[in-house]
């Protein structure tokens, strides 16, 4: 069994172990949404609240296995499987953190949701970045506009463009454990202009791409 395999499936198996001890001790309605500010604005039925994170997750894994074997580029995606094995334990990881906070939060422990997810996000963030420098061209995984999705060259500049990014946006994120107050502005900011600004530059890559084609003159 792979190393990432027994890690997923111990998460997920922690993940129910848990639920199901703590059921008796959980409210009947349980915190289902926090806003900005990271304070509950919405709850759902404690069956759902302890068990619809854990069956997230399973649905996850089984779309993360699918994907090498139905993608048309799978050939590119053996290239980096590795990182993007390492990618799905971490996203796995991730939503059990954000499953033990809510618990705890359920459990009458208070505290700024936002705040705590920040450093969770920060390396999440900042693996992404490390995966987008090894991604190779593929319809599921990465910055996938019909530039990038068009050209090889397109693909690698934008995503070593977005590797710097993701990682950039990583370390801003840690800065909201230290300002609470602004945590939702250097988890939200940081990532989605990264985002507009690579989407933005793989068009204006392939644009110059296609004009050097275009001027080309063979000898």
């Amino acid at each position: 069994m792979r190393k990432s395999t027994a890690a997923i499936l111990v998460i997920i198996l922690a993940s129910f172990i848990i639920g199901i001890y703590i059921y008796p001790e959980i409210p009947e309605s349980m915190p289902s949404h926090w806003n900005a500010a990271g304070q509950v604005d919405s709850y759902m039925p404690r069956f759902w609240g302890i068990f619809l994170m854990p069956l997230i997750s399973v649905g996850l894994v089984l779309l993360f296995v699918a994907i090498p074997r139905i993608d048309p580029l799978k050939k590119n995606i053996e290239k980096f499987m590795r990182y993007y094995e390492a990618l799905v334990v971490l996203i796995i990881a991730f939503l059990f953190y954000i499953y033990l906070l809510t618990l705890f939060w359920s459990l009458g422990y208070t505290f700024n949701m936002v705040q705590m997810m920040a450093p969770a996000l920060g390396f999440l963030f900042y693996f992404m970045g490390i995966v987008m420098d090894k991604v190779k061209r593929n319809w599921f995984i990465g910055i996938k506009t019909p530039w990038t999705l068009s050209s090889d060259r397109v693909w690698d500049k934008t995503h070593k463009l977005g590797a710097k990014v993701f990682r950039a946006s990583g370390v801003i994120c840690l800065f909201g454990i230290l300002f609470p107050l602004f945590a939702i502005w250097f988890i939200l900011v940081p990532v989605l202009a990264g985002v507009v600004y690579t989407v933005a530059y793989s068009y204006f890559e392939y644009q110059k791409l296609g004009k050097k084609i275009k001027d080309f003159k063979p000898d």
